[in-house]
């Protein structure tokens, strides 16, 4: 029998639209709703919960209570590694479903969702339910009459507000290690993508989760997300998105209770190629993929190419081919490799730098045009500029689309340089076959992540945040774990 196609399953499958709180799914309290358009054709998709202050304090005051009588915090290691790991299992037995529903939700190719997106998703859920009795205290060494220990505690509520390019897979980067520490979570959820929020917060409460400890509240950022970072009962906020709301976020934390704050903000990344890289073929096909794939959607994007002046003309000819392959599809087409951008208003984005760049004398390679209209959807071409100088638009500025910058330098400083002239420091990457080199250049660039004759080259392991105006904070490895903990100090005087 032939599978059903996923636009056939799309049809019979009813779409997650209330807001998961108090351990129910609930319609907001005003009855109001929001339209949620797919990015694949602009048809609406299905009305989902607006959930207002009044929803949002709702989840919260949920959440404070869940905290405060241990249903949950108060649990054994062994009884919460049991529920995530059964949340793992649910979202892989439903990951088809998930796959979809980002897909359909974001305008991502369905078979990145189903190949990255929902599997990273669920192995990060199940590394935290792992890691979550590897967090030990420590031991002082005190006088002979005094024991003394520090213990990691968790805050409490978490807000947790996260972006619509990896909408699931950023959620458990920040619900997995804060639940894997004994807090409560309000997830708020991209209003362009609110789908596999809402299924989360179903499936957490199948696998066992107690009420209140999760609690999901879809709505706009300027409403839902506001009220949950101005609350007085949420202890943190962990943010993933733009610059401009990290800085209303930080307005909030001081309008309100100081709450913590941990911020992704982005960045501008440049992917610096040596005239001596060892693999010219792997390095066109990075800087190709590092830019293009989730549509340039991607906060580590390596929007901006620094090559060696020796060898720009036969690179960029390499990088231009692999681009061309790149051919804008149905996101829901197993076979589309390049879908649809997420919304309309960041399709005109896009379309507004590539003006810009047209404008200020870059030279346009390839690309650069709204395609596919016919659809009614939001897909926009790879396009390459070359000529960019470094005061140009394009290159200080983070697009969050298909859009590529391409620089030369004549040597290391120049290279570093270059790299470095930017207010962002999330990500940077190099090609070449000079050890020396590579460790003098990765320590010299101002980024949270450096990677070496690769692009993306990490896992859940390692940290992940950023420098300067990229935020502060870090997902990932143990050390996410610790930022969603309070450290105790607790000393006994021996008798």
């Amino acid at each position: 029998m032939t599978a059903a196609s996923p636009i056939d399953v799309l049809k019979t499958l009813a779409l997650p639209g209330r807001a998961v709180i108090d351990g129910a799914l609930v319609e907001a309290a005003s009855g109001m709703t929001f339209h949620n358009v797919s990015p694949r054709d602009g048809t609406v998709l299905n009305q989902v919960a607006a959930c207002q202050s009044e929803d949002v304090d709702r989840a919260v005051a949920s959440a404070r209570a869940a905290f405060e009588d241990g249903r949950w915090r108060d649990q054994g290691p062994r009884a919460k590694k049991a529920v995530l790991f059964k949340l793992a299992e649910l979202m892989e037995r439903d990951a088809e479903q998930l796959a979809l529903l980002e897909s359909v939700d974001t305008g991502k190719p369905i078979r990145d969702a189903r190949a990255v997106d929902i599997p990273l998703a669920i192995g990060t859920t199940r590394w935290y339910a792992e890691a979550l009795d590897k967090i030990y205290g420590e031991v002082g060494t005190s006088p002979i009459d005094r024991l003394s220990w520090a213990v990691h505690e968790p805050l409490g509520v978490i807000g947790a507000i996260v972006p619509w390019n990896f909408p699931l897979h950023m959620a458990m980067w920040k619900v997995a290690p804060a639940l894997a520490m004994g807090n409560s979570v309000v997830l708020k959820p991209a209003e362009q993508s609110p789908l596999t929020a809402l299924k989360l917060g179903e499936l957490a409460l199948e696998a066992g989760l107690p009420p209140g400890v999760l609690n999901v509240v879809p709505g706009l950022g300027g409403v839902a997300g506001e009220a949950l970072a101005l609350s007085m009962e949420v202890d943190m906020i962990a943010f993933t998105g733009s610059g401009p709301v990290g800085r209303r976020l930080m307005e909030y934390s001081a309008r309100s209770n100081l709450k913590r704050v941990s911020l992704e903000l982005g960045g501008k990344s440049p992917q610096i190629v040596f005239a001596d890289c060892p693999d010219l073929d792997a390095a066109a096909s990075a800087a190709a993929w590092g830019v293009f794939y989730n549509q340039g959607e991607v906060c580590t994007a390596a929007s901006r190419l620094l090559v060696q002046d020796s060898i720009k003309d036969a690179f960029l000819e390499k990088v231009v081919a692999v681009a061309k392959t790149m051919v804008p599809g149905d996101p829901l087409d197993p076979e589309t490799s390049f879908g649809a951008m997420v919304s309309e208003r960041q399709m005109n984005t896009a379309l507004d730098y590539i003006a810009t760049a047209d404008s200020q004398g870059a030279r346009r390679l390839l690309g650069g045009s709204r395609v596919r209209q016919e659809t009614g959807g939001f897909y926009v071409e790879p396009t390459i500029f070359d000529r960019l100088a470094p005061d140009h638009t394009l290159a200080r500025e983070e697009v969050f689309g298909p859009v590529l910058g391409v620089q030369t330098f004549k040597d290391p400083d120049e290279a570093i340089r270059l790299a470095n002239d930017t207010v962002y420091g999330l990500a940077a990457g190099l090609w070449t076959s000079d050890i020396n080199r590579a460790l003098t250049c990765a320590r010299r660039l101002k980024a949270g992540l450096v990677w070496i004759n690769g692009w993306d080259a990490c896992d859940i392991t390692m940290p992940f945040g950023g420098f300067k105006q990229s935020g502060f904070g870090r997902d990932r490895s143990l050390h996410a774990l610790h930022k969603y903990a309070d450290l105790k100090s607790v000393s006994v005087t021996l008798r």
